[in-house]
């Protein structure tokens, strides 16, 4: 089992050293590619039973050990082209939406995305349904808590990849005892700070720390919290927005508080020990990225394969030892019981209820203010 995180800036290199700037934002509109937002029947991406030939994965960064990948190849007769270009929800959107839309996939057949952007391109009609009998180790193994989501109750497009948390990651020697998500705000690290891209990370996690519910949070508030920090913004307070590349910050000691995700901060700290996720008093989120099947997908057999691998137990401890993130797998705590009882122990692997009692799932804006929320985010984050 590969348990030791890689020597962080080995690491950091594979990320996309300069984003792609966010498009703006379009509203979810029907298609006639045979999604679910169109009039046709969605399309299922059926597969053939034959594994074999090229796999072309999107991911994020920081999400898999280096012998999987490998492992895979070598027993499924599969060579993979695992590339690390989802940096943030919207740029891979950007990036892969003008081939999306005419029926292509880019070369890509999975895709990990979270769960609002999964449900965006699915009613754009960029997504497949998936062919559940090519996949009985993946629906056998999920864990039971996942098996309906508020985006996809049936599964029947997303398989989660992994949850986590959003809180912080903090510099503890640099910014001691940091316990709220207001330690953004706070005159004395500024300029050190970052916060994410992603409007449905950061804006809920402002929201807790004004102690307002993200449940219960109106139009209003989404703007009047885009508002304050758009003024931390141009105070110099806040360093600048980022995507996941925000570990290249906290790295290099050029911000020492970013708004982030629970499984990063682990592997900074192979690099700094001094790096830890803080999980905010005020409250936190809780999430999943998922794999899906976009349309023109040229090998769904061997995403098949991969799902199936990655839902092996085995495998999956594997993984999860690497990234720390919530494992979505039945029997890995059984296995790490045995092998690695420090991780099974791990709150950021295996929350319990009490852990994450005070964490929301809900990362949307009202709907009727969805439009106006975005325009002014796509504002902000463009420097408007």
């Amino acid at each position: 089992m590969d348990t030791g995180p890689v020597s962080g800036w080995a690491r950091r290199l594979a990320v996309i050293a300069t984003a792609l700037v966010a498009s703006v934002l379009l509203a979810a509109c029907g298609s006639d590619l045979g999604g679910g937002g169109s009039d046709e029947e969605v399309t299922t991406a059926e597969a053939t039973g034959e594994v074999g030939g090229d796999l072309v994965i999107s991911q994020w960064p920081f999400y898999i050990d280096r012998k999987t990948v490998p492992e895979f190849e070598e027993e499924a007769g599969v060579k993979v082209r695992y590339i690390e270009d989802v940096n943030d929800n919207n740029e891979i959107f950007a990036k892969l939406r003008p081939d999306l839309q005419n029926g292509e996939s880019a070369d890509r057949s999975i895709i990990v995305v979270s769960d609002w952007m999964a449900k965006k391109m699915y009613d754009l009609g960029y997504l497949q349904n998936l062919d559940k009998e090519a996949i009985p180790t993946a629906y056998e193994n999920l864990l039971g808590s996942l098996e309906t989501t508020a985006i996809d109750p049936d599964r029947s497009y997303t398989m989660p990849w992994q949850s986590g948390l959003t809180g912080l990651v903090v510099n503890t020697k640099e910014a001691p005892d940091v316990t709220s998500i207001n330690a953004i705000f706070d005159p004395k690290y500024k300029g050190k700070v970052t916060v994410l891209t992603e409007l449905r990370d950061t804006i809920p996690m402002i929201l807790l720390g004004e102690g307002i519910d993200p449940a219960e949070a109106t139009t209003q508030d989404w703007l009047d919290a885009i508002d304050k920090l758009d003024g931390a913004v141009k105070s110099g307070q806040i360093r600048k927005l980022t995507g996941n590349d925000y570990t290249d910050d906290i790295a290099r000691g050029d911000a020492v508080i970013a708004l982030g995700w629970s499984g990063d901060a682990i592997q900074l700290q192979a690099d700094n020990p001094d790096i830890e996720f803080v999980k905010p008093e005020d409250g936190c989120l809780l999430w999943s990225d998922n794999m899906v099947i976009p349309v023109g997908a040229p090998n769904p057999d061997a995403a098949y394969a991969f799902m199936n691998y990655v839902y092996e137990p085995e495998n999956q401890a594997q993984i999860a030892a690497y990234n720390n993130y919530i494992t979505p797998v039945e029997g890995v705590q059984e296995i790490f019981e045995r092998e690695e009882p420090s991780l099974a122990d791990s709150e950021l692997i295996f929350p319990d209820d009490q852990f994450t009692g005070d964490c929301s799932t809900i990362d949307n804006p009202p709907e009727d203010g969805v439009d106006e929320v975005e325009d002014a985010w796509q504002q902000l984050i463009s420097g408007g």
